[in-house]
């Protein structure tokens, strides 16, 4: 495929595209590819749907997720219009079709390509965006830990509380199951914290938990073990209720992936960004002129 076919039909699926306002959601119009991927008739071209469509039902997706019928107003040569089918595709839809369509088309052939690397450009940033909110939301468990460790000692003045308060804790929010059996129920290595191996809703889920004991610490001047456990417990014991009323089951939910290996690999990855960016250049500045 000549360079100069491949500039031109890049810019052309580029110039395709259009945003749904309220959610930002990119999608194209069956149509308006049709002319692309070189099709004369809409009939041929919607037999490609068709089959693209049945391949997405196949995959277990629905395919009115990608396909979504829409009606478009195309004008006639008297000057009127009429209402055409068409149909709104998401960058997965378009996927389909290029993948159902005739690969002897060199038009084909390159949205086959453009649209798989752009899926998969999705698919890197939404991972990576889970991977920082996993990150973040462990990081955020970690403050809350230590300041309820903080309170703890302040005000019973022992190391020992903290584990046996936080360890009652998990068992009001693991339905009775302690953090030792959680980490056996999970895989989680004996010398590795249970919460580095748990779900973001879950992790999410005991920081919640804890910055509720903390500010009640505070606002009940709270000062014995058994208050303060008894509050930490009622906590865990309501955030699982929430959680269940919405059919969240926290002891149910499998491990996922080790947070500091997440952790070495996005910071891997941030080394391999150049270092120094070469700023834009600022255009001189104009000489006032004389008065």
């Amino acid at each position: 495929m000549k360079k100069e076919l491949i500039v031109q039909l890049h810019a052309s699926f580029e110039e395709l595209t259009h945003v749904e306002e309220d959610a930002g959601v990119e999608f194209w119009l069956a149509r308006d590819l049709q002319k692309v991927l070189g099709y004369d008739t809409w009939r041929r071209f919607e037999n490609v749907i068709e089959r693209a469509v049945t391949a997405c039902e196949n995959t277990g997706y629905d395919s009115g997720d990608h396909f979504a019928r829409v009606g478009k107003m195309v004008p006639l040569g008297s000057g009127a219009e009429r209402k055409v089918d068409d149909y709104a595709l998401t960058r997965y839809a378009c996927y389909l079709i290029a993948q159902n369509g005739d690969p002897t088309k060199e038009p084909i052939a390159f949205a086959q390509t453009y649209f798989a690397i752009q899926t998969r450009k999705q698919e890197l940033i939404e991972k990576r965006l889970a991977e920082v909110e996993r990150l973040s939301a462990r990081k955020k468990l970690t403050t809350s830990e230590k300041e309820l460790s903080g309170l703890i000692y302040e005000r019973l003045g022992n190391d020992r509380s903290f584990g046996l308060i936080r360890s009652e804790g998990d068992k009001a929010l693991f339905g009775g199951h302690s953090t030792r059996e959680m980490k056996k129920k999970l895989g989680v290595p004996d010398k590795r914290a249970l919460a580095d191996f748990l779900p973001t809703i879950t992790i999410k889920a005991k920081d919640f938990a804890n910055e509720i004991t903390n500010f009640n610490i505070h606002r009940d001047d709270l000062k014995t073990e058994y208050g303060i456990a008894d509050e930490h417990v009622k906590n865990n014991r309501e955030v699982r209720k929430v959680l269940g009323n919405r059919g969240i089951v926290p002891e149910q939910l499998p491990a996922s992936e080790d947070t500091k290996k997440i952790a070495r690999r996005v910071a891997s990855e941030e080394k391999k960004l150049p270092k120094q960016v070469k700023p834009l250049e600022s255009p001189e500045k104009e000489e006032p002129p004389l008065r």
